[in-house]
């Protein structure tokens, strides 16, 4: 799952032969928000232990979907790219941006 949200960007993975969730981002601070605000119970970030993800955390499924409706019911603004750089600043905005002009292909793409 990949997850863009006004606390970070998230990839929520569960490897092979584990029972937990391995919650990955390309920014630390994204980490540190996403336990800060909504996911106390997810584990220190590990640095450099992954291949395509500089840091990771893990967490049970449960802690996940617990952190997911937080996420849901803090839904207060009206755009979200606006939200992200006022709470995260317009360079992390413009990237959000750049996914989205990205995923407009999709729409493109079922029009054909």
């Amino acid at each position: 799952m990949w997850l863009t949200t006004p606390l970070g960007f998230f990839s929520a993975v569960q490897k092979p032969n584990t029972d937990h969730l391995t919650v990955r981002s390309r920014v630390r601070a994204d980490l540190d928000r996403l336990r800060d605000h909504v996911c106390p119970e997810l584990g220190p970030t590990i640095t450099g232990a992954g291949t395509d993800y500089p840091y990771r955390a893990a967490c049970s499924h449960e802690a996940w979907a617990t952190a997911l409706a937080a996420m849901a019911r803090d839904i207060d603004y009206g755009n979200f790219k606006a939200t992200v750089a006022q709470r995260q600043g317009y360079g992390r905005a413009r990237v959000y941006g750049r996914v989205w002009e990205q995923l407009l292909a999709l729409e493109q793409e079922e029009a054909r």
